[in-house]
């Protein structure tokens, strides 16, 4: 038996939460989420530390909290169903999802239009080939979050982290917190690739050394890691220099380096995909090439602050509403390309007409100081100048559509 539903949004995340509250504003009466956990929330049930909630609700709230306010909407919402531990397996071009759960068994759903929000995941030991034994205590960041903040275990007490991703951060100091000793977080790049004030409140408040340019070249023990060992690399090539590597006694060693937009069902779908976002190619009503199916948070692109998630999800979930009502209007796009500094802009195409379009990117590398540029051909739309503009920190920059007649190029340079 197949489902019909004005809207089906895949992930009960952040993102999915949002999404399916602003489709229920815009006028869908039928809103599907599909979620592979046995709670809705996502990633923001184990993140159990403040600083969420800032820029959305203009108050400080931690993980769970900010989860709970969407979770609470919903749930007021006859017209919005959830089905947990519902895991989609396939996402056809013409929007049908094929989904199973141990309850339902096997569910097709066909929607009218298809919201993606499916995350991402962690960047693991195997995708780093780092040398060396294969012992117990090499964890990914946000598995050691969800034991220690969920499950009430230890992963250990002498504990190493690769990478300063936000994760890793903020999880350096919570194994302070429970009694561990951090003994360095290693980053392979010259910068941090989380946010400053992770930097400060979790390792300069705690006095955990950051190490630049150092990158982990062996991990040693049989059953258990027994140390690792670390090395400086070359600032060009990346290389680790041998002569200073070093061993450092350690039990744990929590991997945070990076995140992967969880795209394997979007790629079914046959859109087009952002080689440097690792996620689709959108308009700024968040549509990718595939009609009618439309992307969100960090399945689209990894963000920093879950508040610019919520406020995507919205405009992905509005944008969802209004297409499966035939509401969506049809209209030229331009692309939006990133030049200097800029790694990538999203959304990549506007569609020209009335309004603003708010477009986030990242640098590739720290700009200070910093002056932002964008433009419509040669007409200069909008310029910003910053103290300092580094790949840890998402951007964005707000433009009015009425000026924009061709094609966006967004560039950062110095000065």
């Amino acid at each position: 038996m197949v489902r019909n539903v004005e809207v089906a949004i895949i992930g009960g995340g952040p993102a999915g939460l949002a999404a399916a509250l602003a489709a229920h504003k815009a006028g869908a009466k039928n809103v599907l989420i599909l979620e592979r956990d046995s709670f809705p929330g996502g990633i923001l049930q184990q993140c159990i530390h403040n600083g969420f909630g800032l820029h959305y609700f203009g108050q400080e709230l931690t993980g769970p909290e900010y989860a709970q306010r969407f979770i609470d909407e919903v749930e007021k919402i006859d017209s919005i169903e959830i089905l947990l531990d519902t895991m989609a397996l396939e996402v056809t071009p013409d929007r049908r999802i094929t989904a199973v759960s141990p309850e339902h068994g096997l569910v097709q759903v066909q929607a009218g239009a298809v919201v993606l929000a499916m995350g991402c995941r962690e960047r693991t030991r195997g995708a780093l080939n780092i040398p060396g034994t294969r012992p117990a205590g090499v964890y990914t960041a946000g598995c050691a979050q969800r034991l220690v903040n969920m499950e009430g275990m230890m992963p250990g007490r002498r504990v190493v982290i690769l990478g300063s991703g936000d994760i890793g951060l903020i999880m350096a100091r919570r194994m302070v917190w429970e009694g561990a000793k951090v003994e360095m977080v290693c980053e392979l790049m010259p910068y941090s690739s989380g946010l400053n004030r992770n930097i400060v409140q979790c390792l300069e408040d705690n006095g955990i050394p950051l190490h630049f340019n150092t990158t982990v070249v062996e991990v040693h023990g049989r059953e258990r890691v027994e140390g690792v060992t670390i090395a400086q690399v070359d600032p060009a090539t990346r290389k680790p220099k041998m002569e200073t590597a070093r061993y450092v006694e350690c039990d744990t060693l929590l991997l945070s380096v990076g995140l992967i937009p969880e795209n394997e069902l979007t790629q079914g779908t046959g859109a087009a995909m952002d080689r440097v976002t690792s996620g689709a190619v959108v308009d700024a009503a968040r549509q990718t090439t595939a009609e009618g199916i439309f992307a969100c948070g960090n399945v689209l692109h990894v963000h920093d602050l879950v508040d610019n998630v919520s406020a995507e999800a919205q405009i992905a979930g509005q944008s969802a509403a209004k297409y499966a009502q035939g509401r969506l209007d049809k209209a030229e796009t331009v692309d939006v390309t990133p030049c200097g500094a800029v790694r990538y802009v999203v959304p990549q195409r506007l569609v020209k007409g009335e309004g603003e379009a708010a477009l986030y990117f990242r640098v590739g590398s720290a700009v200070k100081p910093a002056r932002l540029t964008v433009k419509c051909g040669d007409a200069v739309l909008k310029t910003l100048k910053k103290p300092v503009m580094t790949p840890g920190e998402m951007e964005k920059v707000v433009i009015d559509l009425a000026k924009v007649d061709g094609d966006v190029t967004v560039c950062a340079e110095e000065g």
